[in-house]
């Protein structure tokens, strides 16, 4: 299943998909055509959920394997998403029901507000384990999003986080029950919707902004 784009009221609610909803090129052209329509379309708020064991999984590494040759290229357009969802503008909330893992776990600190079950998935940034540094711009990105504490113990040590210790680092905003997780994130957007968009764009843009040039640097090379 590819991405498919709902609405719940006046929230638009993205599902990534029902499989390990990794970042193959055609996964990224999807999600940014589904933002495309959300933003025409003038909602007032994003959740993005799966329907999967997996939220995702991040990187597409047999894509990336088969294409070594564009890996910059892919990175950049990786590092993109992750910058345009960082400063969407409407709120956003990153219901993740299943497994996040590297990128996938990005894409869901780029979110405003994470909801996450309290009973399974892992919330894990595997890349000390894999050998993976991470990207100036990943690395800036998390640390924009997470307190120095959190950033290290999920950036170092490889660590899987549950629910409830996710929450315990302040990594997800909530946490609930399995069937509820994209309904909690739902009802945390309710209350801000109306919110000008050029206004919250322009505050995203401030307070992220080293975060976004550092993942955008990738796609001007």
């Amino acid at each position: 299943m590819t991405a498919t784009l709902d609405y719940d009221g006046d929230i638009a609610v993205l599902d990534l998909g029902d499989d390990e909803n990794r970042f193959s090129p055609d996964f990224l052209d999807e999600v940014n055509a589904h933002l495309d329509t959300i933003l025409a379309k003038g909602v007032h708020g994003l959740v993005t959920t799966a329907d999967s064991k997996f939220y995702s999984n991040g990187l597409d590494l047999d894509w990336l394997g088969a294409h070594s040759d564009q890996g910059d290229w892919y990175v950049g357009r990786v590092q993109g998403l992750l910058a345009r969802m960082l400063t969407l503008p409407i709120p956003t909330a990153a219901a993740v029901v299943g497994h996040a893992f590297g990128a996938g776990a990005m894409l869901a600190i780029a979110h405003d507000f994470r909801v996450m079950r309290d009973d399974r998935g892992f919330f894990c940034f595997p890349e000390v384990d894999i050998r993976i540094p991470f990207t100036p711009g990943m690395a800036a990105l998390i640390q924009a999003k997470l307190t120095p504490q959190a950033a290290v113990a999920s950036m170092t040590t490889g660590r899987r986080f549950g629910g409830g210790d996710a929450k315990a680092y302040g990594i997800v905003d909530a946490t609930a029950a399995e069937g509820w997780v994209t309904t909690t994130a739902t009802d945390l957007l309710r209350p801000l919707g109306g919110k000008d968009p050029g206004t919250l764009g322009a505050i995203k843009q401030g307070m992220f902004g080293p975060a976004v040039a550092a993942l955008t640097a990738a796609q001007a090379g």
